[in-house]
């Protein structure tokens, strides 16, 4: 199967977004990088996950926050792009996929996180490297649909220690896992990141 481009309608404009769609209830929507530092849609974590995910059947969805690529809009902070976020729910939600996971690699995941309690169409979330050394997560409390937080051991933006201990807060139940040798960008790292949602969702399930 393969992707095809799709238009999600959020506020007064459209979101640009590839779609690869499969039978089922279950899909995963995943959420880029920083908006302002070249963060979009085609980037190799993004698609490491989306990989991961389609192995195992899930219908993906990723998009491009406002303001980026073909999507309308203009940054908006971090705060707007949550409606992005709810748009794309929507989206799925009304093609029949009812078991949605939210995955989000770093300012993806902080917009993710940051909507958390308004995304009632969210199963379970997914973060790769929120980016507690650069941006404020304190707002962000238990939450029982937070599942796994992966990191990379070098990576200044996530520092795994300070996101280890943010964990037993998130939720203590959910997974943690540290990829030795990744920065940020986690380059030459990124099946490390399939081979662990592989196996999350193998559990999972």
């Amino acid at each position: 199967m393969a992707e095809e481009t799709v238009y999600l309608d959020c506020e007064d404009f459209k979101l640009e977004g590839l779609l690869e769609e499969r039978p089922g209830e279950r899909a995963l929507i995943m959420c880029h990088p920083h908006s302002l530092y070249g963060g979009e849609m085609h980037n190799q974590v993004v698609e490491a996950v989306i990989r991961a995910y389609a192995e195992k059947g899930y219908t993906t969805l990723r998009f491009n926050f406002r303001g980026v690529g073909g999507s309308g809009g203009s940054y908006g902070e971090g705060i707007a792009e949550t409606k992005d976020v709810k748009a794309a729910l929507g989206f799925l939600w009304d093609r029949g996929k009812k078991e949605i996971d939210l995955g989000g690699y770093s300012f993806g995941a902080w917009v993710c996180a940051r909507g958390l309690d308004d995304f009632e169409e969210a199963s379970r979330l997914i973060m790769v490297s929120p980016p507690v050394s650069a941006m404020d997560m304190g707002f962000l409390t238990f939450h029982p649909k937070i599942k796994l937080v992966i990191a990379g051991s070098r990576d200044d933006i996530g520092d795994p220690t300070t996101i280890q201990e943010m964990v037993k807060v998130w939720n203590p139940d959910a997974g943690f896992k540290v990829i030795e040798g990744a920065d940020h960008f986690y380059g030459g790292k990124t099946d490390r990141i399939q081979s662990i949602i592989r196996e999350f969702l193998e559990r999972a399930d």
